[in-house]
Protein backbone atom coordinates (compact mmCIF):
# COMPACT_ATOMS: atom_id res chain seq x y z
CA UNK A 1 0.00 0.00 0.00
CA UNK A 2 2.87 2.42 0.66
CA UNK A 3 3.88 2.57 -3.01
CA UNK A 4 6.28 5.49 -3.51
CA UNK A 5 5.70 6.85 0.00
CA UNK A 6 8.93 6.63 2.03
CA UNK A 7 10.27 8.41 5.08
CA UNK A 8 13.00 10.23 3.09
CA UNK A 9 10.34 11.58 0.71
CA UNK A 10 8.17 12.74 3.60
CA UNK A 11 11.15 14.47 5.22
CA UNK A 12 11.97 16.09 1.88
CA UNK A 13 8.36 17.29 1.67
CA UNK A 14 8.76 18.87 5.11
CA UNK A 15 11.69 20.91 3.82
CA UNK A 16 9.87 21.91 0.63
CA UNK A 17 6.81 23.33 2.41
CA UNK A 18 8.79 24.51 5.48
CA UNK A 19 6.77 22.30 7.81
CA UNK A 20 7.83 22.27 11.45
CA UNK A 21 6.41 18.81 12.24
CA UNK A 22 5.33 15.54 10.63
CA UNK A 23 2.78 13.27 12.32
CA UNK A 24 2.35 9.61 11.43
CA UNK A 25 -0.46 7.43 12.80
CA UNK A 26 -2.60 4.56 11.59
CA UNK A 27 -6.01 5.49 10.22
CA UNK A 28 -4.86 8.85 8.86
CA UNK A 29 -2.68 10.14 6.03
CA UNK A 30 0.60 11.75 7.12
CA UNK A 31 -0.03 15.21 8.56
CA UNK A 32 2.31 18.22 8.30
CA UNK A 33 2.26 21.29 10.55
CA UNK A 34 2.89 24.37 8.41
CA UNK A 35 2.91 27.84 10.01
CA UNK A 36 1.22 26.32 13.05
CA UNK A 37 -1.63 24.67 11.11
CA UNK A 38 -2.07 20.92 10.46
CA UNK A 39 -2.33 19.87 6.80
CA UNK A 40 -2.95 16.33 5.52
CA UNK A 41 -0.69 14.91 2.84
CA UNK A 42 -2.69 13.98 -0.27
CA UNK A 43 -2.52 10.19 -0.01
CA UNK A 44 -4.60 7.29 1.42
CA UNK A 45 -4.82 6.73 5.16
CA UNK A 46 -1.96 4.72 6.62
CA UNK A 47 -2.47 1.33 8.20
CA UNK A 48 -0.58 0.20 11.30
CA UNK A 49 1.88 -1.86 9.24
CA UNK A 50 2.47 1.11 6.90
CA UNK A 51 3.55 3.28 9.82
CA UNK A 52 5.85 0.55 11.11
CA UNK A 53 7.48 0.16 7.68
CA UNK A 54 7.91 3.91 7.29
CA UNK A 55 9.61 4.27 10.67
CA UNK A 56 11.75 1.12 10.57
CA UNK A 57 14.70 2.71 8.67
CA UNK A 58 15.15 5.58 11.13
CA UNK A 59 14.65 3.91 14.54
CA UNK A 60 18.13 3.33 16.04
CA UNK A 61 18.84 -0.34 16.73
CA UNK A 62 19.97 0.33 20.30
CA UNK A 63 16.61 1.98 21.13
CA UNK A 64 14.31 -0.76 19.76
CA UNK A 65 14.20 -2.66 23.08
CA UNK A 66 13.33 0.56 24.93
CA UNK A 67 10.52 1.26 22.46
CA UNK A 68 8.94 -2.06 23.34
CA UNK A 69 9.61 -1.95 27.09
CA UNK A 70 8.86 1.74 27.76
CA UNK A 71 6.33 2.32 25.02
CA UNK A 72 8.11 5.33 23.52
CA UNK A 73 11.52 6.72 22.59
CA UNK A 74 13.04 10.05 21.54
CA UNK A 75 16.00 10.31 19.18
CA UNK A 76 17.58 12.50 16.52
CA UNK A 77 17.78 11.57 12.86
CA UNK A 78 19.69 13.23 10.07
CA UNK A 79 19.57 12.69 6.34
CA UNK A 80 22.73 14.80 6.09
CA UNK A 81 24.53 17.01 8.61
CA UNK A 82 22.42 19.88 7.29
CA UNK A 83 19.04 18.16 7.58
CA UNK A 84 18.29 17.03 11.11
CA UNK A 85 15.06 15.90 12.75
CA UNK A 86 13.92 15.29 16.33
CA UNK A 87 11.79 12.17 16.51
CA UNK A 88 9.35 10.86 19.10
CA UNK A 89 8.05 7.36 18.33
CA UNK A 90 5.50 5.75 20.63
CA UNK A 91 2.87 3.05 20.95
CA UNK A 92 -0.79 4.14 20.88
CA UNK A 93 -3.83 1.98 20.25
CA UNK A 94 -1.75 -1.14 19.55
CA UNK A 95 0.15 0.67 16.77
CA UNK A 96 3.17 2.92 16.32
CA UNK A 97 2.72 6.68 16.08
CA UNK A 98 5.38 9.30 15.48
CA UNK A 99 5.91 13.05 15.82
CA UNK A 100 8.93 14.25 13.85
CA UNK A 101 10.19 17.82 14.17
CA UNK A 102 12.41 19.44 11.57
CA UNK A 103 15.42 21.19 13.07
CA UNK A 104 16.72 24.25 11.29
CA UNK A 105 20.28 23.38 10.17
CA UNK A 106 21.36 26.97 10.81
CA UNK A 107 21.46 28.09 14.41
CA UNK A 108 19.23 31.17 14.51
CA UNK A 109 20.32 34.48 15.97
CA UNK A 110 18.36 36.50 18.51
CA UNK A 111 17.33 38.85 15.70
CA UNK A 112 16.12 36.01 13.48
CA UNK A 113 14.05 34.65 16.37
CA UNK A 114 12.63 38.16 16.98
CA UNK A 115 13.63 38.04 20.65
CA UNK A 116 13.89 41.26 22.68
CA UNK A 117 17.33 42.87 23.29
CA UNK A 118 17.46 41.69 26.91
CA UNK A 119 18.26 38.14 25.72
CA UNK A 120 21.54 39.20 24.12
CA UNK A 121 22.34 41.61 26.96
CA UNK A 122 21.87 38.82 29.48
CA UNK A 123 24.38 36.63 27.59
CA UNK A 124 26.96 39.41 27.64
CA UNK A 125 26.64 40.32 31.32
CA UNK A 126 26.03 36.93 32.98
CA UNK A 127 28.94 34.58 33.68
CA UNK A 128 27.56 32.30 36.38
CA UNK A 129 24.23 31.20 37.81
CA UNK A 130 21.08 29.58 36.41
CA UNK A 131 19.11 30.77 33.37
CA UNK A 132 15.81 28.97 32.77
CA UNK A 133 14.00 29.06 29.41
CA UNK A 134 10.41 27.85 29.72
CA UNK A 135 7.40 27.31 27.52
CA UNK A 136 4.96 24.68 26.36
CA UNK A 137 5.74 22.17 23.60
CA UNK A 138 6.43 23.93 20.32
CA UNK A 139 7.14 27.33 21.86
CA UNK A 140 10.70 27.57 20.49
CA UNK A 141 12.64 26.81 23.69
CA UNK A 142 15.27 24.72 21.91
CA UNK A 143 15.91 27.39 19.29
CA UNK A 144 16.24 30.09 21.93
CA UNK A 145 18.64 27.97 23.97
CA UNK A 146 20.69 27.26 20.84
CA UNK A 147 20.88 30.98 20.03
CA UNK A 148 22.15 31.68 23.55
CA UNK A 149 24.83 29.00 23.45
CA UNK A 150 25.91 29.98 19.95
CA UNK A 151 26.21 33.64 20.97
CA UNK A 152 28.55 32.66 23.80
CA UNK A 153 30.40 30.28 21.48
CA UNK A 154 31.04 33.09 18.99
CA UNK A 155 31.87 35.89 21.42
CA UNK A 156 33.57 34.33 24.47
CA UNK A 157 36.38 31.85 25.16
CA UNK A 158 34.58 29.22 27.24
CA UNK A 159 34.43 25.47 27.72
CA UNK A 160 30.80 24.59 26.93
CA UNK A 161 29.25 21.20 27.75
CA UNK A 162 25.73 20.38 26.60
CA UNK A 163 23.57 17.48 27.78
CA UNK A 164 20.68 16.81 25.38
CA UNK A 165 18.00 14.23 24.65
CA UNK A 166 18.46 14.19 21.71
CA UNK A 167 21.13 16.51 20.29
CA UNK A 168 19.37 18.93 17.94
CA UNK A 169 21.57 21.78 16.81
CA UNK A 170 25.25 21.06 16.14
CA UNK A 171 27.56 23.73 17.55
CA UNK A 172 30.76 24.25 15.62
CA UNK A 173 33.51 25.54 17.96
CA UNK A 174 34.31 29.20 17.33
CA UNK A 175 35.79 31.22 20.21
CA UNK A 176 34.69 28.49 22.62
CA UNK A 177 35.28 24.76 22.95
CA UNK A 178 32.05 22.75 22.78
CA UNK A 179 31.28 19.16 23.83
CA UNK A 180 27.76 17.84 23.13
CA UNK A 181 26.60 14.71 24.96
CA UNK A 182 23.46 12.80 24.02
CA UNK A 183 21.41 10.83 26.53
CA UNK A 184 21.28 7.14 25.63
CA UNK A 185 24.37 7.32 23.44
CA UNK A 186 27.10 9.16 25.34
CA UNK A 187 25.67 8.97 28.85
CA UNK A 188 22.70 7.10 30.41
CA UNK A 189 20.82 10.02 32.00
CA UNK A 190 20.88 13.73 32.77
CA UNK A 191 21.87 13.37 36.43
CA UNK A 192 24.91 11.21 35.57
CA UNK A 193 25.92 13.63 32.82
CA UNK A 194 25.72 16.63 35.16
CA UNK A 195 27.70 14.92 37.91
CA UNK A 196 30.38 14.19 35.33
CA UNK A 197 30.19 17.65 33.75
CA UNK A 198 31.28 19.53 36.86
CA UNK A 199 34.51 17.48 36.81
CA UNK A 200 35.21 18.41 33.17
CA UNK A 201 36.23 22.04 33.80
CA UNK A 202 33.15 23.66 32.22
CA UNK A 203 32.40 27.37 32.14
CA UNK A 204 28.95 26.84 30.64
CA UNK A 205 26.60 23.86 31.01
CA UNK A 206 23.46 23.47 28.93
CA UNK A 207 20.77 21.04 30.14
CA UNK A 208 18.25 20.11 27.46
CA UNK A 209 15.44 19.78 29.98
CA UNK A 210 15.16 19.53 33.76
CA UNK A 211 12.79 16.58 34.19
CA UNK A 212 13.44 15.18 37.67
CA UNK A 213 14.71 15.98 41.15
CA UNK A 214 18.27 14.73 40.55
CA UNK A 215 18.73 16.81 37.40
CA UNK A 216 17.18 19.88 39.00
CA UNK A 217 19.38 19.63 42.10
CA UNK A 218 22.53 19.03 40.03
CA UNK A 219 21.75 22.06 37.87
CA UNK A 220 21.14 24.31 40.88
CA UNK A 221 24.32 23.12 42.58
CA UNK A 222 26.38 23.62 39.41
CA UNK A 223 25.07 27.19 39.20
CA UNK A 224 25.98 27.76 42.86
CA UNK A 225 29.57 26.66 42.30
CA UNK A 226 30.42 29.29 39.70
CA UNK A 227 29.16 27.75 36.46
CA UNK A 228 26.74 29.36 34.01
CA UNK A 229 23.91 26.85 33.61
CA UNK A 230 21.18 26.98 30.98
CA UNK A 231 18.13 24.73 31.19
CA UNK A 232 14.59 24.42 29.88
CA UNK A 233 11.39 23.71 31.77
CA UNK A 234 8.09 22.59 30.31
CA UNK A 235 5.98 25.30 31.94
CA UNK A 236 3.81 28.06 30.50
CA UNK A 237 5.21 31.07 32.38
CA UNK A 238 7.60 32.25 35.08
CA UNK A 239 5.19 31.64 37.95
CA UNK A 240 4.61 28.05 36.91
CA UNK A 241 8.38 27.57 36.70
CA UNK A 242 8.86 28.26 40.39
CA UNK A 243 6.00 25.93 41.26
CA UNK A 244 7.44 23.18 39.05
CA UNK A 245 10.93 23.49 40.54
CA UNK A 246 9.56 23.17 44.06
CA UNK A 247 7.39 20.20 43.08
CA UNK A 248 10.54 18.14 42.57
CA UNK A 249 11.44 18.44 46.26
CA UNK A 250 9.91 17.55 49.61
CA UNK A 251 8.25 20.42 51.43
CA UNK A 252 10.94 20.29 54.13
CA UNK A 253 13.56 21.11 51.44
CA UNK A 254 11.75 24.12 49.98
CA UNK A 255 13.55 26.60 52.21
CA UNK A 256 16.95 25.34 51.03
CA UNK A 257 15.88 25.37 47.36
CA UNK A 258 14.44 28.88 47.66
CA UNK A 259 17.66 30.09 49.25
CA UNK A 260 19.70 28.52 46.45
CA UNK A 261 17.49 30.06 43.76
CA UNK A 262 17.54 33.46 45.46
CA UNK A 263 21.34 33.40 45.31
CA UNK A 264 21.99 31.65 42.00
CA UNK A 265 19.07 32.28 39.64
CA UNK A 266 19.88 34.83 36.94
CA UNK A 267 16.64 34.83 35.01
CA UNK A 268 13.52 33.00 33.89
CA UNK A 269 12.62 33.57 30.25
CA UNK A 270 9.19 32.33 29.12
CA UNK A 271 7.87 32.38 25.58
CA UNK A 272 4.91 31.49 23.37
CA UNK A 273 4.90 31.39 19.57
CA UNK A 274 2.11 33.28 17.78
CA UNK A 275 1.22 33.32 14.07
CA UNK A 276 2.54 36.52 12.55
CA UNK A 277 0.85 38.82 10.04
CA UNK A 278 4.13 40.40 8.94
CA UNK A 279 5.51 39.13 5.60
CA UNK A 280 8.55 36.89 5.97
CA UNK A 281 7.77 35.77 9.52
CA UNK A 282 5.48 32.78 10.02
CA UNK A 283 5.55 32.94 13.81
CA UNK A 284 6.85 35.39 16.39
CA UNK A 285 7.43 34.94 20.14
CA UNK A 286 5.61 36.69 22.93
CA UNK A 287 7.95 36.69 25.92
CA UNK A 288 7.96 37.10 29.67
CA UNK A 289 11.25 37.95 31.40
CA UNK A 290 12.06 37.83 35.11
CA UNK A 291 15.59 38.86 36.12
CA UNK A 292 17.07 38.42 39.55
CA UNK A 293 17.73 41.62 41.45
CA UNK A 294 17.65 42.39 45.17
CA UNK A 295 13.85 42.65 45.22
CA UNK A 296 13.29 39.44 43.24
CA UNK A 297 15.85 37.60 45.37
CA UNK A 298 14.04 38.58 48.56
CA UNK A 299 10.64 37.58 47.15
CA UNK A 300 11.97 34.15 46.14
CA UNK A 301 13.67 33.55 49.49
CA UNK A 302 10.60 34.57 51.49
CA UNK A 303 8.16 32.60 49.32
CA UNK A 304 6.40 35.74 48.10
CA UNK A 305 6.09 34.50 44.51
CA UNK A 306 2.69 36.15 44.03
CA UNK A 307 4.46 39.54 44.08
CA UNK A 308 6.73 38.69 41.14
CA UNK A 309 4.27 39.66 38.34
CA UNK A 310 4.07 43.17 39.79
CA UNK A 311 7.88 43.32 39.99
CA UNK A 312 8.15 42.33 36.30
CA UNK A 313 5.53 44.87 35.23
CA UNK A 314 7.27 47.64 37.17
CA UNK A 315 10.84 46.92 36.01
CA UNK A 316 10.69 47.53 32.26
CA UNK A 317 13.83 49.67 32.44
CA UNK A 318 15.79 46.59 33.52
CA UNK A 319 14.48 44.49 30.63
CA UNK A 320 11.82 42.67 32.65
CA UNK A 321 8.31 42.45 31.28
CA UNK A 322 5.21 40.27 31.41
CA UNK A 323 3.32 38.56 28.60
CA UNK A 324 0.71 41.33 28.42
CA UNK A 325 3.40 43.95 27.76
CA UNK A 326 5.05 41.77 25.13
CA UNK A 327 1.76 41.02 23.37
CA UNK A 328 0.78 44.69 23.36
CA UNK A 329 4.12 45.59 21.74
CA UNK A 330 3.66 42.90 19.07
CA UNK A 331 0.24 44.31 18.23
CA UNK A 332 1.56 47.89 18.24
CA UNK A 333 4.37 46.96 15.83
CA UNK A 334 1.94 45.09 13.54
CA UNK A 335 3.58 41.71 14.09
CA UNK A 336 0.43 40.07 15.45
CA UNK A 337 -3.30 40.63 14.98
CA UNK A 338 -5.09 41.78 18.14
CA UNK A 339 -7.61 38.93 18.02
CA UNK A 340 -4.76 36.40 17.88
CA UNK A 341 -2.94 38.15 20.73
CA UNK A 342 -6.09 38.00 22.85
CA UNK A 343 -6.22 34.21 22.47
CA UNK A 344 -2.72 33.92 23.92
CA UNK A 345 -3.06 36.63 26.57
CA UNK A 346 -3.21 35.73 30.29
CA UNK A 347 -5.97 38.34 30.53
CA UNK A 348 -7.60 39.46 27.28
CA UNK A 349 -9.27 42.53 28.84
CA UNK A 350 -5.96 43.72 30.32
CA UNK A 351 -4.36 43.34 26.89
CA UNK A 352 -7.15 45.34 25.21
CA UNK A 353 -6.74 48.10 27.80
CA UNK A 354 -2.98 48.16 27.25
CA UNK A 355 -3.38 48.32 23.46
CA UNK A 356 -5.98 51.10 23.76
CA UNK A 357 -3.52 52.99 25.94
CA UNK A 358 -0.83 52.63 23.30
CA UNK A 359 -3.26 53.77 20.59
CA UNK A 360 -4.31 56.84 22.58
CA UNK A 361 -0.67 57.82 23.16
CA UNK A 362 0.12 57.37 19.46
CA UNK A 363 -2.91 59.43 18.37
CA UNK A 364 -1.96 62.20 20.82
CA UNK A 365 1.60 62.30 19.50
CA UNK A 366 0.42 62.46 15.87
CA UNK A 367 -2.01 65.25 16.76
CA UNK A 368 0.80 67.26 18.39
CA UNK A 369 3.03 66.84 15.35
CA UNK A 370 0.26 68.01 12.99
CA UNK A 371 -0.31 71.14 15.05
Amino acid sequence: MLGALTIPRLLQKMREVEASDLHLKSGSPPVLRVAGELRRVDCPALEAEDVRQLLAPIIPDHLRPALESRGGIDFSHHETQEHRFRCSVFHAGHALHAAIRRVNPKIPSFEELHLPPIYERLMETTHEGLVVVCGVTGSGKSSTLAAMIDHINRTQACNIITVEDPVEYLFRPASSYVSQREIGIDIPDFASALRAAVRQDPDVIMIGEMRDRETMLAGIQAAETGHLVFATLHTADTMQSFARILEFFDTKDHGFIRSSLAAGLQGVLAQRLLPSVKPGAQRVPATEVLLNNSTVSEKIREGEDDDLPAVMAGSLHEGMHDFTTSLAQLVEKDWVDLKVAERFAPNAEALRSRVRGISVKADTLISRVKH
